[in-house]
């Protein structure tokens, strides 16, 4: 690949598209496993899930939480990826 054009306005939307692309599947994955865990922590705190006939919330709770940690580990990551390929993609002009 070459260098991306920065200089024209299309080219600066045409390089901000590709960077949505990259590192898309870890983002998606952490933001849905950030807003389950979120449901269920509150279904938690809420009494749902004892109505439900899950006698041990505490496990509940800890899914969660471990839920809400693996998400934003995962929206992490993406980050890291997207900086990195931002980082070679730039480079690779010089």
């Amino acid at each position: 690949m070459t260098r991306p054009d920065l200089d024209t306005d299309e080219g600066r939307a045409a390089y901000r598209r590709e960077l949505k692309r990259v590192g898309w599947p870890l983002r998606l994955g952490g933001l849905v496993l950030i807003v389950a865990a979120a449901v269920l922590i509150v279904a938690v705190r809420q009494g749902w899930i004892a109505d439900a006939g899950i006698t041990d919330a505490g496990i509940a709770t800890n899914v969660g939480y471990g839920m809400l940690a693996l998400g934003w580990a995962l929206f992490l990551a993406a980050t890291f990826v997207r900086t990195r390929y931002n980082r070679r993609r730039l480079a690779e002009g010089l």
